[in-house]
């Protein structure tokens, strides 16, 4: 993983500084409410519900051992021994002090970590695949050009104020967007052209929240070199258009929608050809640099351990399902990718007690080299686990909740905080999750529904991903009381589409019975081997609504 130089080191330190003067001021009452704003949200901090949230950014995902030990320290110093990893693969503090927070963005900074740009207007937190780096599927890493991206947009002071926040993935796979790249302001998929050259295909103006649009091709091929020229062009064009009079039309996606893709697509040429071959055109030597960072671990020379896998399987039918839903290929022989489930049923989805975290992170200096990856369905990842260690690892993880062989089933379920912590939301999310878990916990038939994505929002922002989820939850109000609306048929991946709402909102006590007569049609009308969001394709809404709403008689 990228390690801070002096620089990076010296930056990051006199930023927890420069805050923590302007806390004292704040709190000191020499700087208004109005003007400490800005201050603490570029500092990651908001207020929510009932207390301040310090969002902490986890660049691309990645994290060693030694900064989630340092977070464990941190939530049981300054919070209450808890935090939330978040769908941005960040993690959130949800009960510090605001008088607390230079303390601990000081000891974040000691293990190069900080919370610089995950909130306010500006560009935050670059995503990328969990599994980045380690999957036979990809173009080439996705994470050097990731942390390009990062360091070119960090305390950029031509982006520092835009129209509304700015969000970038990258995907290096093919075959696959495990990144949603098409739902972010710009999405960057890795390609070769017919020289073998790599370079990006651009998506922009995909995004959620209330007007939920899936990005637009504006470029099919960027030379790697000009990455960040590119990038300049298509932020000026909207720095200089965006609206900046009404927050619900500021983001990028309304600017291309009310352009036209076409008229954007010229204005950012046209922008560009003021940038393109200049200072800010990537070098083979600074490719390099950054490359150096990502380069293959001291791998051992191993064979696939299908034979001990098998026996293990048989003596050990949980062992069989943790293996065939929590562990994903790798391409290196012997190894495999592994994810530890945050979704154990009584648990918020996402949610991380101290313990857990130390726990997690002595699993990965045992058994995956020091490191882990946040996905953004709230899970953890140790990458490099060798085959033969499998077993070990899973009776390991399941000492600590995190064998829940769950992962992209029904109740791997995506999810926001809500109104529990957010002062933005319109209901709950937590609760509504845990009830839909309870409902479905018969691992034989989840097992045998297959993959289906649910995701929960608890309002409009979309922060639990509800539009693309196979099946989406949104919290709304009405009157006073919280209500559920559900949606059928969101895609994040490359064939990306936004869900269609069923009808009429649903109370909270009758959501769960709703998703279970949602998969009784699935089950059906499915045909063999075929997925949910394929039965959805194919039979369309029409059936799901027949049976949701129907009376009983």
């Amino acid at each position: 993983m990228y390690l801070y130089d002096s620089f990076d080191q010296k930056v990051v330190d006199e930023r927890v500084a420069q805050f923590r003067e302007q806390t004292e001021r704040y709190l000191d009452g020499k700087i208004a409410d109005d003007e400490f704003l800005p201050l603490r949200l570029q500092n990651g901090l908001y207020i929510q519900r009932h207390a301040p949230m310090l969002r902490i950014a986890i660049p691309y995902g990645l994290l060693s051992s030694r900064q989630l030990y340092r977070l464990a320290d941190l939530t049981e110093q300054y919070d209450k021994g808890y935090a939330h990893f978040t769908t941005r693969q960040n993690i959130q503090f949800n009960w510090p002090a605001l008088e607390d927070v230079p303390d601990i963005l000081a000891g974040l900074a000691e293990v190069q970590m900080h919370a610089i740009q995950t909130s306010g207007n500006c560009i935050r937190n670059t995503t990328t695949d969990q599994f980045a780096g380690v999957l036979r599927d990809e173009i080439a890493d996705p994470r050097p050009w990731c942390e390009l991206i990062r360091q070119w947009s960090t305390l950029h002071p031509e982006f520092a104020f835009l129209p509304r926040k700015f969000k970038i993935a990258v995907n290096a796979s093919p075959d696959s967007d495990r990144a949603a790249v098409r739902f972010h302001d710009i999405g960057l998929e890795l390609v070769r052209n017919e020289t073998g050259d790599i370079g990006f295909r651009v998506f922009v103006g995909g995004g959620l929240g209330r007007t939920p649009l899936v990005g637009q091709n504006v470029r099919d091929y960027l030379p790697a070199r000009h990455l960040l020229t590119y990038l300049d062009a298509i932020l000026r064009v909207y720095n200089l258009n965006g609206r900046r009079d009404n927050k619900f039309k500021a983001r990028i996606k309304i600017l291309v929608k009310a352009l036209g893709v076409d008229a954007f697509r010229d204005r950012v040429e046209a922008e560009w050809a003021h940038l393109k071959d200049g200072p800010g055109t990537l070098t083979e030597a600074e490719i390099e640099r950054v490359g150096k960072h990502f380069v293959d671990p001291d791998y051992a020379e191993l064979s696939d351990a299908d034979a001990v896998l098998a026996e293990q399987k048989d003596a050990h039918p949980g062992f069989g399902r943790w293996l065939e839903r929590n562990v994903t290929g790798h391409k290196k022989p012997g190894y495999a990718a592994v994810t530890l489930s945050l979704k154990k049923v009584g648990y918020a989805p996402g949610d991380c007690t101290s313990g857990q975290m130390r726990a997690a992170a002595q699993l990965a200096d045992a058994f995956s080299l020091g490191g882990l990856r946040v996905s953004h369905e709230q899970n953890l990842i140790l990458a490099d686990v060798r085959q033969d260690q499998l077993f070990d690892l899973w009776e390991a993880a399941k000492q600590h909740g995190f064998a829940t062989p769950t992962i992209g089933t029904l109740t791997d379920v995506i999810c926001c905080p809500g109104g529990d912590y957010c002062a933005l939301a319109n209901a709950k999310s937590i609760p509504i999750a845990e009830a839909i878990q309870a409902q479905f916990d018969d691992l034989d038939y989840l097992f045998d529904l297959g993959d289906i994505d649910l995701n929960i929002s608890g309002c409009m922002n979309a922060c639990g991903h509800h539009h693309i989820g196979n099946i989406g939850i949104l919290g709304v109000d009405k009157k006073g009381e919280e209500f559920y609306q559900v949606s059928l048929g969101g895609d994040s991946g490359l064939n990306a589409r936004v869900g269609k709402i069923l009808g009429p909102s649903f109370k909270a006590d009758e959501v769960p019975a709703v998703v279970d007569k949602v998969i009784q049609v699935y089950v059906d009308h499915r045909r063999p081997d075929e997925a949910f969001i394929d039965t959805v394709d194919r039979i369309g809404i029409e059936p799901f609504k027949e049976r949701v709403y129907a009376k009983s008689h």
